[in-house]
């Protein structure tokens, strides 16, 4: 039988797995009611409309945006109109909310062939540009996203742009069906960015856009993506829906949508693009992204059997908005306004407000606010719902509930009795409720589906502070562009952004930005640098702190000096904590080399922000700080090795010099004696002579009697000569004593000129070769031409090194010293960084920018160099 202790054990037991599964439910009941963030928005609408901002100044001024028909589709706008309503094949309207430049599209970014862009449907070539500035406004390098699961979901039922010719055009048979179906375009915005999530293409006709933003939710919740794009896309590619509204007479005269006015005669057909980037608030706080809103709930339901397939269904629309609410955990009396459906037909827009008297208009103090962007912007059918929460966001970021145009009286069809609601006749200010911000939008669909989407304003500590400010020091500020006009374009945009703190611009520059094939840096120090900088790229000259170049391929290798200057290091100490720890780290070890520690510790600081090399080459005492970083000694076993080398060196006698010679290695082993030796071969006619002070002087004599140059170096003994012959025995003994390990990166050696084992880079008797013979440093860097290097680093100080290494290569390369000899050290380091960038290594950029309290903050979006795209029928 079980004692007593026994049934308690289980009992405890039992409470823990209940509590357990307690959590388990409580954990389930938040993600399914969890506040989605909107982190990110883009749009295009009527009226010039390129972004949120141009939106908000369009609506927040009562602008109207209707317009006559565009003139760049073929479209015969003559014979089109026709005041007759009943006349076939006509419209008796000819004005509407349209993108005039809808034909427009920059496929360089996105990789697009000019061809293959032709034949794209239009409103896929809009989300693409849109969704790029999405990312961009959220703070994302939009080409750092490939191979993450983000979702899309995009409403679009138009698919006209390939099916309105009476044939292909020659040359692209084969390639219209595809590029210009609607199922493609979420399709399409995942292939070119690369991205894995779930993705839909939504046709629920004008509840399209909202639809999308309610299955993103969905998709976020369950934790299908961590990220979801959502929204919709239109543009009519023929006048086709004029002319079938046409004959329903259901369109205004004029174009307006009169939204619950008693003006009201129809709606006006528009176009656009909107776009929204969605994330669960908890990730999004998590990550740090910006929240502009947030969507407490949503809900989607379809009118049923209702009066007429086509004819909107008040009681369906009451429920919807019940729903919504409940997903919400809010009930009526918490919303302050909703962006109404509100496309001014009669019949829509008294149900809609019927409905909204019913519920929203009940029990409040204070009247619902009804608006409708449509008035401004005309019904911009599968993009209107996303028209509605962007401008909603934006009023509720603002503090103001624009006016709704053509509604100075409200339509005399509604009981506007029956309930507190109210049209927004004037701009007013956002009610002070004492309680968050918080809205509705609504859309409904001529197939009898509706959405409803609650929003509520961003809470203080989610919206981004303002900045602190960064540190005062030399920065990098990085621009790129697929083409050289979209660079200078950046240029001339970014030169009056520069009362921005300096810091914040540099770091937001290069992490929230693509980085393209033709790319700049500016490199300063204050906002006048700044500015002169990008207004030198905007006229497409540079400078010495101005500098441009392409992406180029090929690998990336370190050279290493054998001899650094003293002096160095004391600047980077005091500006990057990783270069004063591995410096100090250093010096603790070997107090009387600084060469070695500044080599050791420019390697650190570079591997820190990401850039690592393919293969690293040594010169002299520089190949054992590649072996030591490489990984083939600790740095205790390195630092007896170097410290031994001096301390050998210091006992032998003090006769010896070592003297760079312009001349080939031919012409110098000509004249080679007793007692002098070539210690190095630096370049096609740079060879370094060594040994016994007297021969090795005459050699040089003899050259300089030619008119050849001729340099003694710094040093105090004759490395690589006759002269160490009497301390290898002991060095050996030594390298004998350390441990060996293979190394982590492939190394050059300096000793044979080709590709170093691992067995030799582990023998002692090699180190001991490599201190006495030549260093073949030209033969090891023409060993990494033969391996693909294209970028080669010198680590060290002084540009000597990456002269002579540019002397020995035939292919077009570049050659990056960290330490130039006329430029202050974190100058010089930064300069290096964007010549490294410019050339295609990738950057760490946030590691670079650590410690700086630099922060985000917004900057324009890609000028995109759009050029027409629009596929004429071959019969017109």
């Amino acid at each position: 039988m079980a004692t007593e202790e026994q049934y308690l054990d289980y009992l405890k037991r039992l409470t823990a797995e209940l509590r357990e599964t307690r959590r388990r439910l409580d954990d389930a009941r938040q993600r399914d009611f969890e506040p989605i963030a909107i982190v990110g928005m883009g749009c295009r609408y009527p009226g010039g409309v390129r972004s949120p901002e141009d939106l908000w100044r369009l609506v927040a001024d009562g602008t109207d945006a209707i317009s006559e028909f565009p003139a760049d589709r073929d479209w015969d706008v003559e014979s089109l109109y026709h005041p007759d309503p009943d006349h076939r094949g006509t419209s008796y309207v000819r004005h509407g909310g349209f993108l005039h430049d809808a034909a427009d599209f920059d496929p360089a970014p996105f990789g697009i062939p000019p061809h293959e862009a032709q034949a794209i449907d239009p409103q896929q070539r809009l989300l693409l540009e849109v969704t790029w500035e999405v990312f961009e406004r959220a703070g994302l390098d939009p080409m750092s996203l490939k191979g993450s699961e983000i979702g899309v979901f995009t409403g679009i039922f138009y698919n006209d742009y390939a099916s309105r010719l009476s044939r292909a055009p020659e040359g692209f048979e084969g390639m219209l069906g595809a590029a210009s179906t609607g199922s493609v375009a979420s399709g399409r915005v995942a292939y070119t960015f690369g991205l894995k999530g779930p993705v839909a293409s939504i046709d629920a006709a004008c509840a399209s856009s909202l639809v999308a933003i309610h299955l993103a939710m969905r998709a976020l919740r369950s934790g299908e993506c961590p990220l979801a794009l959502a929204g919709g896309v239109t543009v009519m590619a023929t006048p086709g829906p004029f002319v079938e509204s046409s004959r329903q007479r259901g369109l205004a005269t004029d174009g307006r949508c009169k939204a619950f006015s008693a003006s009201a005669d129809g709606m006006g057909w528009g176009e656009g693009a909107g776009m929204v980037l969605l994330e669960r608030l908890s990730d999004a706080r998590r990550n740090g992204h910006e929240v502009l809103a947030v969507i407490r709930g949503s809900a989607v339901n379809h009118d049923g059997a209702s009066s007429s397939l086509f004819a909107p269904n008040g009681p369906s629309q009451q429920r919807l908005i019940r729903q919504a609410l409940t997903s919400a955990g809010l009930s009526t009396s918490d919303i302050d306004v909703v962006e109404a459906h509100g496309t001014g037909t009669v019949l829509g827009d008294s149900i809609e407000a019927q409905a909204l008297l019913a519920t929203y208009g009940q029990d409040r103090s204070a009247p619902l606010w009804l608006g409708s962007v449509k008035s401004n912007i005309s019904h911009t059918q599968a993009a209107a719902g996303v028209a509605g929460v962007i401008k909603t966001v934006q009023a509720m970021r603002y503090g103001v509930l624009p006016k709704t145009l053509h509604a100075t009286a409200p339509s005399e069809l509604v009981d506007w009795s029956s309930g507190a609601v109210s049209v927004l006749t004037e701009p007013i200010a956002w009610p002070d409720t004492g309680k968050p911000r918080r809205a509705a939008v609504s859309a409904f669909a001529v197939s009898g589906t509706n959405a409803h989407v609650i929003l509520e304003g961003a809470e203080p500590g989610d919206r981004r502070a303002l900045a602190a400010g960064g540190a005062d020091r030399v920065l990098p500020y990085v621009l790129s562009g697929q083409t050289e006009d979209a660079l200078r374009a950046q240029a001339t945009k970014l030169a009056s952004l520069t009362e921005s703190d300096p810091a914040d611009l540099a770091f937001s520059l290069a992490t929230t930005r693509a980085s393209l094939r033709h790319r700049a840096v500016v490199v300063a120090s204050n906002r006048d640098q700044v500015r002169a900088g990008l207004q030198l790229l905007a006229a497409g000259e540079t400078g010495a702190d101005v500098v441009r170049d392409e992406i180029t391929q090929g690998a990336l290798a370190f050279l290493i000096s054998g001899q650094t200057s003293s002096t160095v290091g004391r600047e980077l100490c005091a500006t990057f904590p990783v270069f004063a720890s591995a410096f100090t780290e250093v010096r603790a070890h070997l107090p009387e080399d600084t060469g070695f520690a500044v080599e050791v510790a420019l390697y650190r600081l570079l591997e820190s922000w990401g850039v690592r090399p393919d293969f690293l080459l040594g010169h002299s005492k520089g190949e054992l700080a590649a072996a030591h970083v490489a990984g083939v000694w600790s740095l205790e076993d390195a630092a007896k090795l170097v410290l031994a080398r001096e301390n050998l060196a210091r006992a032998l006698p003090r006769n010896g010099v070592m003297i760079t010679v312009q001349a080939t290695e031919s012409e110098v082993v000509a004249q080679l004696a007793d007692g002098v030796g070539i210690a190095a071969i630096n370049g096609p006619d740079a060879v370094v002579i060594a040994g016994d002070d007297a021969a090795t002087r005459r050699v040089a004599e003899h050259f300089a009697a030619l008119g050849r140059k001729t340099e003694p170096l710094r040093v105090t003994h004759a490395f690589h000569s006759v002269m160490v012959d009497g301390m290898l025995a002991e060095f050996g003994a030594v390298a004998r004593s350390v441990s060996y390990a293979e190394p982590t990166t492939q190394i050059v050696s300096a000793v044979t000129g080709e590709m170093a084992t691992a067995a030799q880079l582990m023998s002692p008797a090699y180190w001991v070769r490599q201190l006495r013979d030549t260093v073949l440093f030209a033969d090891g860097v023409q060993a990494l031409e033969a391996e693909g290097v294209t970028k080669f680093v010198h680590i060290g100080h002084g540009d000597v090194l990456s002269r002579a290494a540019a002397d020995s290569v035939t292919v077009n390369a570049t050659f990056v010293p960290v330490l130039r000899e006329d430029c202050a050290e974190v100058h010089s380091a930064t300069l290096a960084i964007a010549l490294l960038h410019n050339n295609g290594v990738a950057i760490d950029w946030p590691a670079f920018f650590d410690g700086t309290g630099a922060r985000r903050v917004d900057l324009p979006t890609y000028p995109f160099q759009r050029a027409r795209f629009w596929l004429r029928d071959p019969a017109v």
